[in-house]
């Protein structure tokens, strides 16, 4: 019995150990649009159990024979909660891949800095990859080892990473080879870039959760830094950068990004500089920048609390006007700027709450002023012969979104509204365009479309996408009466924390009769980072523990 015990003893042994010595190689999270311009995470395929990506290249010989493998491999195992992709490792571009017309989704490594992160090598290699964990199930070819790591995957039983040899076309990183013999430099190079992009939010007395404000500062959040662009959290408003523009979306370059993570790769070196320039950006403009505004609209005072995740707040700010009001011009002054993070303006009846006509009405049209958003002078300046009008009797309403920064303080935001005495001005309104739904439980992309035809003549000046927190992406459309669709604009990857105006820096002329369209989904799911519980059905309601999908077009009619 003493043997027995002892064999047995050495057996536990010998498993722990093998246990303890197997791993899973890890890897940052990260997030890419497609050729066709949707968004993919690694964790959003919390609902699958396992994200295959093979590097794509068509110029490769091997490719086609590497690619029919690829497809079969998805065509055994797609239906069983495994997903399949391709990956533009060889930066391509997007017109280059959307002309290929192939069946799986072609992911944009746009500036190669995924597949440099994985250090994908060759065209053709496969990763099998955890979304749960982050990890690397395999490495190598799509052959029948790649059939036995998913049938192990499926199984339960990979715990240490598989790889094996792959033959394709070598992937040549000319950016980061050349980063790597001459890193970027932090005071010519770095610094500009976050002074553009992230020191509007990322400074004292800001929204972002530390300042941006010099080198040794950017050196100790660098990991942070690099974990929230490869995964798009950083800039924040993602949207797809080849439907439409505005400059509300904070848009950063390939060639941005590259500067930034391989800096950061290369250990975030401070280079030579006599000043730090990130020491010296100057002071945001705090008063009124296009001088005293003929009235001041304030808000009540809300008391924002130290600590905990704030829901939307509704503020009513009554107007003592004995005339009807046509407003060219506004300006928001935060009263704390550290914890406001964004708020939207609509003028409503006295009796009216915030939401208005959009309580009872899926296609309406409203007075809406203007958003603010954090980091920005927030002034915006009406087209010329337009204007927002006040009638007489008629309210401001607010919906306004704190966040905490561990410090209790008092918020009394301003809004600075400035007259026009213009005759014959035309009406600046957003036409609400929306849905009725119930969500059903644990569903990761539930399509929702909504529309609305224009019976006059319009410009389209912006647009603006308003989920709760399952939502999951929206695109705008525009389509005339002949039926010909084109997108002025995609939210691939819809955040509920950030819900911008985004003020089209080209507006869009559409003709009476033409229809305006959103259609995009909702992810009731694991995979949405934002769920409170996938496992609950979702009615619709305004309210943010229900659920909405509604699309804003801000407008003006015109004359043909």
């Amino acid at each position: 019995m003493k043997k027995i015990g002892f064999i047995s003893t050495l057996i536990l042994i010998s498993f722990c150990q093998s246990s303890a010595l197997a791993a899973l190689d890890r890897f940052n999270d990260f997030a890419l649009l497609d050729a066709s311009g949707q968004f993919h995470q690694l964790s959003r395929y919390q609902h699958r159990k396992a994200l295959v990506l093979m590097a794509y290249s068509a110029d490769c010989p091997a490719m086609a024979e590497q690619l029919e493998s690829y497809q079969q491999a998805q065509a055994k195992y797609s239906g069983q909660g495994i997903e399949f992709l391709l990956i533009d490792s060889a930066d391509l571009g997007r017109s280059t891949l959307a002309s290929y017309g192939l069946h799986l989704p072609l992911l944009e490594d746009d500036g190669q800095l995924v597949s440099e992160s994985f250090e994908i090598r060759e065209t053709g290699e496969v990763l099998v990859l955890n979304p749960l964990r982050s990890t690397l199930y395999y490495r190598g070819t799509a052959s029948e080892a790649l059939d036995s790591a998913l049938a192990e995957v499926l199984a339960g039983g990979l715990n240490d990473t598989l790889n094996t040899p792959n033959t394709g076309c070598p992937i040549d990183y000319a950016a980061a080879e050349r980063h790597r013999i001459s890193p970027p430099d932090y005071a010519t190079e770095v610094a500009p870039i976050i002074q553009k992009n992230c020191v509007g939010c990322h400074r004292q007395g800001g929204v972002g959760p530390f300042a941006m404000d010099s080198h040794i500062m950017i050196m100790g959040w660098s990991p942070m830094v690099r974990e929230v662009l490869l995964n798009k959290r950083m800039p924040p408003t993602q949207v797809d950068p080849y439907v439409g523009h505005s400059e509300d979306a904070r848009y950063l370059s390939k060639q941005e990004l590259q500067t930034l993570i391989h800096w950061i790769d290369a250990g975030a070196p401070r280079g030579e500089f006599t000043a730090d320039p990130l020491e010296t950006v100057p002071e945001q403009n705090s008063g009124w920048v296009l001088g005293e505004p003929d009235f001041i609209a304030t808000a009540p005072e809300q008391e924002v609390p130290s600590t905990g995740v704030l829901d939307y707040r509704y503020a009513y700010i009554d107007l003592s006007f004995t005339e009807d009001k046509w407003i060219s011009a506004v300006q928001y002054r935060a009263g704390d700027a550290s914890v406001l993070h964004h708020l939207m303006t609509f003028v409503t009846g006295p009796d009216e709450d915030f939401w208005g006509p959009e309580r009872d009405e899926l296609v309406v049209a409203r007075r809406f002023v203007e958003g603010y958003s954090p980091g920005t002078d927030n002034v915006s300046v009406f087209t010329e012969g337009t204007g927002v009008l006040i009638p007489k009797g008629h309210r401001l309403a607010m919906q306004l979104h704190y966040v905490t920064n561990g410090q209790a303080t008092l918020d009394s935001t301003q809004l600075g509204l400035y007259f026009s005495d213009a005759e014959g001005l035309q009406e600046k309104l957003v036409q609400a365009v929306a849905t009725r739904f119930e969500l059903p439980a644990n569903t990761p992309n539930f399509p929702q479309q909504a529309s609305h035809v224009f019976t006059h003549a319009a410009m389209i000046t912006g647009v603006r996408a308003r989920m709760n927190y399952r939502g999951k992406k929206m695109k705008f459309l525009v389509e005339t009466a002949a039926g010909e669709q084109t997108e002025i604009f995609s939210v691939p990857a819809y955040n509920y924390g950030w819900q911008p105006h985004y003020i089209l820096d080209e507006p869009i002329e559409i003709a009476a009769g033409s229809r305006v369209i959103v259609k995009g989904a909702l992810d009731n799911s694991v995979s949405n980072p934002t769920n409170p519980d996938p496992d609950r059905v979702i009615s619709f309601g305004l309210e943010s523990w229900e659920e909405m999908f509604a699309g804003y077009f801000s407008f003006y009619e015109i004359s043909q």
